[in-house]
């Protein structure tokens, strides 16, 4: 039986100015299998809702419930607290602080870049936990100078370590993202300076501008104000 006939696999094209014939790749099976499947039912198979139900669930537990704990601890138990962060320097205490906010900050960051991104959101829910515990245990608020002082007393300097540390991170991440925004905006994707928007980038320009803000507080007299 004679072989059939070979299609020409060319296409007509405008090369250099001049109208050609050039050849143009065939696929004379499909690569992709058939399915009785749409779009829509690919895209719901994909979603995974109930992982996104139990991560939401999860990180409004870790929003409530360390802040409660950690404001029942200073509330209830505040010599506890006092005895056991008494000896702490507190540069130490806005460390850690700072530290909280920076780890749930980069677990955010992390799970939308890395895939698979699970365990970053991990992260996560753990940073935003500790994060919240501290903030309940300094009691974070817009005045926390007086609910601090109320509680505290005379030891109040070290819950206001913790609250500025905290607060100095939180403003790091909203300077970074204004920076990073703007340099979406203004920097073309055909300029040299683009790479300024690769992900590696953006992490070192995040990091340096957090371990501004940690100098600031850690050897600007911040800590003696409050």
């Amino acid at each position: 039986m004679p072989d059939a006939p070979v299609e020409p696999n060319e296409a007509v094209e405008v090369v250099g100015g001049k109208v050609e014939t050039v050849e143009v790749s065939k696929h004379p099976d499909p690569s992709i299998p058939e399915t009785d499947l749409s779009l829509a039912d690919i895209e719901r198979r994909r979603s995974h809702p109930v992982r996104w139900a139990v991560l939401i669930l999860a990180v409004l537990a870790a929003i409530v419930g360390p802040y409660w704990f950690g404001r029942s601890l200073a509330v209830n138990d505040t010599l506890t607290v006092t005895a056991a962060l008494g000896g702490i320097d507190p540069r130490g205490i806005a460390l850690v602080g700072w530290s909280t906010v920076v780890i749930t900050y980069v677990g955010l960051a992390m799970a939308v870049v890395v895939s698979p991104s699970w365990p970053w959101l991990v992260v996560f829910v753990l940073g935003l936990a500790a994060e919240q515990f501290v903030a309940g245990l300094s009691m974070l608020n817009l005045n926390f100078w007086y609910s601090t002082y109320v509680v505290y007393g005379d030891q109040a300097g070290l819950a206001n370590a913790a609250n500025v540390g905290i607060i100095a991170a939180a403003i790091g991440v909203a300077v970074y993202a204004v920076i990073f925004v703007g340099l979406l905006v203004v920097i073309k994707k055909t300029s040299p300076l683009n790479v300024l928007t690769k992900s590696w980038a953006s992490f070192i320009l995040y990091f340096a501008i957090e371990a501004l803000a940690l100098f600031v507080v850690l050897f600007g007299g911040v800590l003696t104000t409050v």
